[in-house]
């Protein structure tokens, strides 16, 4: 097949359109939560390799296609339908929902934290168990990777706020901070972006829009600018390390995933009491004073979110296109080392 020839793009019908409309609700969703990730659900729900696959393809045989008007194939190369299905969802999903997020963590925080806790433990038991090393000494090196990943996700998420560098060179290396991130399980972009002290202007210029003074429409493309570089830079190269080293790159994935809990821990105390506005509060885990019916409860919903999870994979392998297949059909032209 000559390099600017797209490959066959999977079959789009109506039910698989919309299914992936809902997974992009179900991303869109999660970003509202803070530290919790689009990309971890991405990889709950089994879209995560073909949005990586799909976003890769933005390339130059993509530019030489539309340049040439050759734009059913170049919706092909892209995957543009599942990217339109996706994108759509994730935005009904962050303005549609960005209400019930907001008084499910305002109001019963624990509950909701105790429920992505279950989720997040459960796909990040799976995603280790995906890493299948080839043998001992690879096993030993998929471990220490994965204890590596996860004390620097706990390290990442117990950082205080920066103090933000003027300029735009700053705020173009935030959007492409922010961006990889998000599609990485497991690192929330959105908290990243308080950390990097550059979330509160960024989330007033967007609400201001489209009433922008010169200034402020400036800082708004170079940061959407450094997002589109790091979305295409870094999909590019986790679709590469996914085909050469799946194992060292899912024992990564799994522990960013389960060192992200330390952030969604139901139970935990409100160390900025004088901030008003929930995404802006700093909260610390903590153990529960005893376990009463509130515990329980939390210990109970946790389960049966673990359990879920579990189940719909068994589901999934049932029907096909498990994740063992995909990680053949990324490694297919590759060697693995891994």
């Amino acid at each position: 097949m000559a390099p600017d020839q797209p490959p066959t793009p999977p079959r789009t019908t109506a039910g698989s359109f919309f299914r992936t409309l809902g997974v992009g609700v179900a991303m869109g969703s999660a970003d509202i939560v803070p530290g919790v990730s689009g990309g971890t659900v991405a990889l709950i729900l089994g879209v995560y390799e073909r949005l990586l696959a799909a976003l890769s393809h933005f390339d130059r045989h993509l530019v030489r296609m539309l340049a040439s008007g050759r734009l059913s194939d170049a919706g092909a190369h892209c995957d543009a339908w599942f990217l339109l299905a996706l994108g759509g969802g994730i935005g009904i999903g962050v303005k549609g929902l960005a209400g019930l997020m907001t008084y499910l963590l305002q109001e019963q925080a624990t509950y909701t934290y105790a429920a992505f806790f279950g989720l997040i433990l459960a796909s990040g038991v799976l995603v280790a168990r995906l890493a299948r090393p080839a043998d001992a000494i690879h096993g030993a090196r998929c471990v220490a990777l994965g204890i590596l990943a996860a004390a620097f996700a706990v390290w990442l998420m117990s950082q205080g706020r920066l103090t933000p560098v003027a300029g735009l060179p700053y705020t173009f290396l935030c959007g492409a901070i922010a961006i990889c991130a998000m599609i990485l399980p497991g690192i929330s972009g959105a908290y990243l972006l308080l950390i990097l002290g550059k979330y509160e202007e960024i989330s007033a210029i967007v609400h201001k829009a489209p009433t922008l003074s010169l200034g402020e429409l400036a800082t708004l493309a170079v940061f959407a600018t450094g997002c589109l570089v790091g979305l295409l830079t870094f999909s590019r190269l986790l679709k590469w390390l996914l085909a050469r080293y799946w194992s060292s790159t899912m024992a990564v994935l799994a522990g960013f995933m389960i060192g992200s809990l330390y952030r969604v821990w139901p139970f935990q105390t409100d160390t900025t009491p004088s901030v008003e506005e929930f995404k802006f509060k700093i909260f610390q885990p903590v153990w529960p004073d005893a376990l009463d019916s509130r515990a329980a409860g939390c210990l109970a919903l946790a389960a049966a979110c673990f359990i879920g999870v579990m189940v719909i994979d068994a589901i999934a392998r049932r029907i096909g296109d498990t994740p063992e297949e995909i990680a053949e059909s990324l490694a297919e032209h590759a060697d693995d080392p891994s």
